[in-house]
């Protein structure tokens, strides 16, 4: 692929992630729309449509606070992963 074809294709990226971006924040505005309309109930019937907005309790294991007080435990079970990061500026 020539430098003009992939200078195109970014071109073509930026403009697609720009309409991603845009319909990105338009869902965000309906769903606060909806979260408004809902106000304090977890579940809402809309015709066809179940909605529910439900607090989610989760546990995570607060890393900077095991290397802190056990930090031998702590690099025992650290598992190091490399991943590729794309990025077109």
């Amino acid at each position: 692929m020539s430098t003009h074809d992939l200078e195109s294709k970014c071109r073509e990226l930026r403009q697609l992630q720009a309409l991603i971006d845009e319909a990105t924040a338009e869902a965000d505005a309906i769903r606060n729309t909806i979260k408004a309309a809902m106000g304090d109930c977890e579940s809402v019937q809309a015709g066809e449509y179940k909605i529910t907005w439900k607090a989610v309790t989760a546990s995570r294991i607060d890393t900077a606070a095991l290397k802190k007080a056990l930090p031998e435990v702590a690099e025992r079970f650290t598992k190091t992963t490399t991943a590729h990061r794309f990025c077109v500026a």
